[in-house]
């Protein structure tokens, strides 16, 4: 029988599965137990409900892909690797998950204060660790901001699976040079400057 973290990580890894599969909205606590060969009661002691197990899960797979993020040696072409890991992602499953998701917080107000934290979690997102390899390369200076290339290539991505167009290198190649190495390379003048 497994136990501890390797139990959790069984549980979280069930969770994205289902979610992935038959939706938010259809699974269960039940159905999480009995895919991952543990107890309900195990669950709830983690997790008090729900909306807290999809987070979770949703933190440790964000959180597992951003580890894994290459060190090419140049700030953009770790963008274009981290960009690609996370676009190899989009099947149907992961379309199933995400509009699934969606539609859910709206009605579900807990698992939507949920995933506003989760999505709003820099640390779960790839330019972080991306920005932070840069500036100790010396190709972006300290304080580098990541929040509004995070949220633009978000909004790139999201429109282009929406309207069914691919995510491909040259696409992702494109967002790079066009969109976000100048969002991270720009600099604003500050207000004691005007």
């Amino acid at each position: 029988m497994i136990r501890g973290a390797e139990r959790e990580q069984a549980i979280l890894a069930a969770t994205i599965e289902l979610l992935g599969e038959i939706g938010y909205a259809a699974m269960t606590m039940d159905a999480v137990a009995a895919r991952a060969q543990a107890s309900k009661a195990t669950i709830y002691r983690r997790w008090p409900g729900k909306p807290a197990l999809v987070k979770a899960a949703m933190d440790a797979h964000d959180a597992a892909y951003v580890a894994d993020i290459p060190d090419t040696g140049t700030v953009r072409e770790d963008l274009i690797a981290a960009l690609l890991a996370l676009t190899a992602q989009v099947d149907d499953h992961y379309v199933t998950m995400m509009t699934g998701l969606m539609h859910a917080m709206r009605v579900d107000a807990e698992l939507g204060a949920a995933l506003r934290e989760h999505v709003a979690d820099e640390d779960l997102g790839p330019f972080r660790t991306v920005v932070d390899r840069a500036v100790a390369r010396g190709e972006l200076p300290e304080g580098t901001a990541t929040e509004l290339a995070h949220q633009v290539s978000e909004g790139q991505i999201m429109r282009r699976m929406f309207l069914g167009e691919p995510l491909d290198r040259a696409f992702l190649t494109e967002l790079v040079d066009e969109l976000l190495l100048p969002i991270l390379t720009r600099t604003f003048s500050t207000k004691e400057d005007k």
